[in-house]
């Protein structure tokens, strides 16, 4: 049999004004996003982690976060970040201070220095591959850029010495 609503327990739940949801300790997430349509040329480094979805074509330096490469993004520059994660192109060399994550439509053309790596099937990787400790880490990204400077210094002294 159908009993009457008891106002107890419905005025329990009517004096409880709107809900409200506990928030999470996680910081709010930031992320500067590089249209499709959007070409860019030159140095792009931030304290925010950036997500490009068109092209762009010098260097990215984010190194405190996340660099998220779309599935029309293409990118022409060395990338150095603490995380990087890769749907599109890229074409040069990455240097993550945590781990790199190439999806299966992703590809990378260049040399990578990371803590961790992850390649799904389908994902193209051409270059050499080195993963470090942490504390290795720190060290290397100077080491890596070492030897450009190491090459143009020969030439150079070369120039110099036949002028």
């Amino acid at each position: 049999m159908l009993q009457p609503p008891d106002s107890q327990k419905n005025s329990q739940f009517a004096s409880t004004p709107n809900y409200t949801p506990v928030k999470t300790a996680s910081a709010p997430l930031e992320q500067a996003t590089i249209g499709r349509s959007l070409v860019i040329k030159g140095d792009i480094s931030g304290a925010e982690s950036l997500y490009i979805d068109g092209r762009v074509e010098g260097t990215i330096n984010i190194p405190e976060n996340r660099v998220t490469i779309g599935r029309n993004g293409s990118v022409a520059a060395d990338v150095n970040a603490r995380e990087v994660v890769i749907m599109g192109k890229v074409q040069g060399n990455v240097i993550c201070s945590d781990r790199l994550d190439i999806r299966s439509d992703g590809s990378v053309t260049g040399d990578v220095v990371t803590q961790r790596i992850s390649v799904e099937d389908g994902a193209i990787l051409k270059g050499s591959v080195q993963v470090q400790a942490s504390g290795e880490q720190k060290k290397q990204p100077k080491a890596v850029e070492a030897p450009k400077h190491a090459e143009e210094a020969p030439k150079a002294a070369a120039a110099s010495a036949g002028a």
